[in-house]
């Protein structure tokens, strides 16, 4: 049996490798985003939304099953409210999340946004791995 520590530490592992992915997968994409800028989009809110899970499993908070960013980020603000500072903007992504796979009323995304939701999903990624190696370090 692992001890909570080994397995907490492992199921971050697991949530940063996801969001990893997704960050990878619109860094790829953003060179032609004119054709996939939604695609990009979708990628950066769930890159932001898994890292903002890494850092909450990590700190033991537990949340509800969403794709709410500021959702997620209130309850990190709970034990570290500059991080909840200096990602409130991320809180644009959350309609791409969920809303833009499906069609109809998907919002849209303009030239130009794409850019900015990867400047958002990037500082994200540093945030987030900076804080968990800060608090590996403890």
């Amino acid at each position: 049996m692992q001890p909570p520590d080994a397995a907490r530490q492992n199921l971050v592992s697991q949530w940063l490798e996801k969001a990893d992915r997704d960050y990878e997968a619109a860094e790829h994409l953003i060179a032609q985003a004119g054709r996939f800028r939604e695609v990009v989009a979708f990628h950066c809110q769930q890159s932001v939304e898994k890292y903002l899970k890494a850092y909450l499993v990590w700190r033991q908070i537990e949340f509800p099953k969403t794709h709410d960013i500021r959702k997620l980020l209130i309850l990190a603000a709970a034990v570290q409210q500059g991080l909840f500072d200096s990602l409130a903007d991320a809180d644009i992504l959350t309609p791409f999340g969920v809303e833009l796979r499906y069609p109809g009323e998907a919002p849209e995304v303009l030239p130009g946004e794409e850019e900015t939701a990867f400047d958002i999903a990037r500082r994200a990624r540093t945030i987030v791995r900076s804080a968990l190696s800060n608090l590996e370090a403890d």
